[in-house]
């Protein structure tokens, strides 16, 4: 620490030989001291005195006279100001591993009879940290267990360790599986950072706008009965301005219903993240809720707050969420379909376009073989609102379960549908930073959740896709 300190105060610069050679201008070229900086003299540097040890822990101004050529010490291709530049990086980002800890982890944690230490690189999204390559010398999960053991009788709870895939391994291990490293962080560079009290006022605000889309949602579904000025408003895409919001009132009351019904499965599916994650002892954030006025929420962004011990656990909690939600959602669609065949519900029923089925594979072929050909092939549909809100819960859970930066689906895949990008763009702006590995993020996850992951992303494929128009006459 005094080392940054002194080349904090000091202003550095790496050109600290490049003074004038002959040695003119003394007074023009001597640094004034300044209240916490340390100088040394042109002057003194170029006529070669001697400086006493004060001085020379401080570095030479970052002024020099304009003589001799300044060859830099780390060659021609890097300026002045890109030296101090990556120096000052270093500084200011993540406290490193302390290369003192490294060996003594390195003479007591490894050895022959867990894993021997060939080669060092380094771990972490900025090099803080430390990667042990080499050769395991047992079973991975044994040995993973036993070096966290060894690891918190010699280190305490200064470091988190990683058992990871080894990069750019040609060959898999001698015993099956992948070649596995060992990284080594520090707790507090790892783990992540406590929820603030910005977030928790975006998430409130962000839960109260849901709140409000998802009642503009429900005042929309009774289009048929709407005002012709609110009517143009949902209808027109050229229309900016909302209405006067004194024609929206008498259809509120209507309209929740409707709304609580895709409240209750935004609400339900991170009900089911955390109740997954309880049992484990993970962590999670407080939800960040998407208003969106086509499906009245895009869903939550819930982030973890905890490191996650396995790949196992990553995947139970992140299909907990969507298999609530879509359970009750179908559950809803279901329900709603029945009561828009029954003809003692029409007082409760909507009108809504009969292209809105052509929107969904799935939920449109279902939808046609409950309510038969002739209410299908009108210009409206009359249908129950736990329809809608079953449809939009099933596609806001189709959307979550994409493979799209940190959502329970993972990385971007576009599919069918006009609402995927948008909600791509919603992900890439909330969640941009990668998230840290699990302690064992080599061991597999298993042949059931292997099946049930690919199960779901096929049933988001069938909810996405669109119906095209030969298969819609067709139908």
């Amino acid at each position: 620490m005094f080392e940054k300190e002194a080349w904090i105060c000091s202003g550095y610069d790496n050109n600290n030989n490049g003074n004038d050679g002959s040695g003119s201008g003394g007074e023009d070229n001597d640094v004034v001291k300044e209240s916490n900086l340390a100088t040394i003299s042109n002057d003194e540097s170029a006529v070669g005195g001697e400086v006493d040890s004060e001085k020379a822990v401080a570095a030479p101004p970052a002024s020099v006279s304009s003589g001799s050529p300044v060859v830099s010490p780390i060659g021609p291709a890097y300026s002045n100001f890109q030296v101090d530049s990556f120096k000052l990086m270093e500084l200011l980002g993540p406290e490193k591993v302390d290369p003192a800890d490294v060996k003594l982890i390195k003479d007591k944690l490894f050895g022959y009879s867990t894993f021997w230490v060939t080669k060092e690189e380094e771990f972490g999204d900025f090099g803080e940290g430390i990667l042990f390559l080499g050769n395991l010398r047992g079973n991975r999960e044994e040995v993973f267990a036993k070096l966290q053991s060894q690891l918190a009788e010699i280190m305490g709870d200064k470091y988190n360790l990683f058992m990871v895939e080894e990069p750019n391994s040609e060959n898999p291990d001698p015993r099956g599986g992948p070649r596995v490293s060992f990284g080594m962080l520090r707790k507090e560079v790892s783990e992540p950072g406590p929820t603030t009290l910005w977030q928790y006022v975006i998430a409130l605000l962000l839960f109260v706008l849901t709140i409000g889309s998802s009642v503009e949602l429900g005042i929309a579904s009774q289009i048929n009965r709407l005002p012709p000025e609110v009517v143009k408003y949902f209808t027109d895409p050229n229309a900016i301005e909302p209405p006067d919001m004194q024609l929206l009132y008498p259809f509120v009351e209507s309209a929740l219903p409707l709304a609580y019904g895709v409240l209750g499965v935004q609400l339900f599916h991170e009900v089911g993240h955390f109740l997954a994650a309880f049992p484990k002892k993970v962590k999670l954030s407080i939800p960040f809720f998407i208003p969106n006025i086509t499906l009245g929420s895009f869903g939550a962004i819930t982030q973890f707050k905890s490191i996650l011990p396995d790949r196992k656990t990553k995947v139970d909690i992140s299909l907990a969420g969507p298999f609530a939600g879509a359970a009750l959602s179908l559950s809803m669609f279901a329900v709603g379909l029945l009561l828009s065949s029954k003809p003692d519900a029409a007082a409760d029923m909507v009108q809504v376009p009969s292209m809105l089925f052509q929107g969904s594979l799935l939920l449109g072929l279902i939808s046609r073989a409950t309510l038969g050909y002739t209410a299908m092939h009108g210009a409206t549909v009359s249908i129950h609102p736990l329809v809608i809100a079953g449809w939009c819960g099933l596609t806001t859970t189709a959307f979550n379960m994409l493979p799209v930066g940190c959502l329970d689906g993972g990385r971007v895949v576009q599919l069918g549908g006009p609402l995927s990008l948008p909600w791509g763009l919603y992900v890439l702006i909330c969640q941009r930073a990668a998230e840290k590995p699990c302690l064992n993020d080599v061991t597999e996850v298993g042949t059931w959740r292997r099946t049930a992951v690919t199960v779901a992303i096929f049933l988001v494929v069938l909810i996405l896709l669109p119906v095209w128009d030969e298969l819609a006459e067709e139908l």
